[in-house]
């Protein structure tokens, strides 16, 4: 406020008054209410309750701002990070952007209300550039989780290597004997695919082209991130003249989705076709047949975010950039190429 009043040439008091609404017996000259507001908007003040009363303390309050929390991997993430945050005194306000820029920026403004020590992304929001301009003007630490590996200003970014995982499952299925290997990723937003469903789609076909594999059209399908946008790259690719024995799916979600759509057009996995998958969602090992998937660090990245997070808050230090590497996990879904035969002719169940 004593910026303000510097700027619009009045006490601190007048600027007070005027941004609080506050009544008074004295008016307050329209031009210079108008001029105060103005100088207000340019500075991007916001009002901020909580902090009156908390002068040079910390909030022990953490925003965490979830792109889409609909999606079940999210679920998982937003436990560990209320865990993590819990056990260092922490607790955590938390918020759903819906991946609508409008909702996430109202959002924003609510969490820094609350006076947040810090906010978390969940998610990749680069694609909402309102949305981070916002939040690389705030006065607390912003760090992101899950959204992919590349610098994005402003933010502290604990990620996992995509590249990493994605060649752990090449390794497996090449092993397989596995040739003919799809690959079911994401819709693209403004021309491209954002976050980590885009860094893994790249390490497909990097290591598709490294090894030479036979990619006919439709090999690498777009899909939205849902169970049905799964089962449906996967019945598209069955219905390929020449079609894939394995298919890479960049979430579990997506694989779970193909497993259903699978056991409907009546294939046997992996007899026919293997299916593999990244995140290892708690239901990946109760899928029938079991997921084979990649194990994201969850447990991990939380702690890593959440001490980034409030380190910087507390100690005004600039986070350390972290990549985690996921773990290949086994199961089920996966297994030896068979000799090539008739499609399976079993009615749909």
């Amino acid at each position: 406020m004593q910026d303000i009043a510097d700027a619009s040439g009045v006490s601190q008091s007048t600027v007070s008054r005027v941004l609080t609404g506050a009544p008074n017996a004295i008016p307050i000259n329209p031009a210079t209410r108008e001029r105060i507001l103005e100088v207000a908007r340019q500075m991007r003040y916001r009002p901020n309750p909580l902090a009156r009363g908390l002068r040079g303390a910390r909030t022990m309050l953490l925003g965490v701002i979830v792109r889409e929390i609909t999606d079940p991997f999210f679920a998982g993430a937003v436990d560990a990070i209320s865990v993590e945050a819990n056990r260092r005194g922490y607790n955590v306000v938390l918020g759903d952007a819906h991946s609508r820029t409008d909702e996430a920026i109202a959002l924003r403004a609510i969490l820094e209300t609350r006076h947040c020590d810090a906010i978390v992304l969940l998610g990749d929001t680069s694609d909402q550039p309102r949305l981070m301009e916002d939040l690389r003007d705030t006065n607390f630490p912003v760090v992101g989780l899950w959204q992919g590996t590349a610098p994005v200003s402003g933010v502290s970014i604990v990620g996992v290597d995509n590249k990493a995982g994605v060649n752990s499952l090449m390794d497996h299925l090449l092993g397989l004997g596995h040739r003919r290997i799809a690959f079911v990723g994401g819709i693209f937003l403004e021309g491209r695919l954002i976050g980590d469903i885009g860094e893994r789609r790249a390490a497909f076909l990097e290591r598709a082209a490294a090894e030479g594999l036979e990619t006919p059209d439709g090999f690498v399908r777009d899909a939205r991130n849902t169970l049905g946008g799964g089962a449906g790259a996967f019945r598209e690719l069955m219905t390929l003249p020449t079609r894939p024995t394995a298919v890479v799916a960049s979430t579990d979600v997506l694989a779970i989705g193909a497993l259903h759509a699978a056991s409907h057009m009546g294939l046997d996995v992996p007899g026919e076709v293997s299916v593999v998958g990244f995140d290892d969602l708690p239901m990946a090992e109760y899928t029938t047949p079991s997921l084979t998937t990649v194990c994201m660090p969850i447990a991990q990245m939380a702690a890593a975010g959440v001490k980034a997070a409030i380190d910087e808050s507390e100690d005004g230090q600039a986070s350390i950039l972290e990549i985690l590497t996921p773990v290949l996990v086994v199961r089920e879904s996966s297994g030896l190429l068979r000799i090539e035969r008739a499609p399976s002719r079993r009615p749909p169940r």
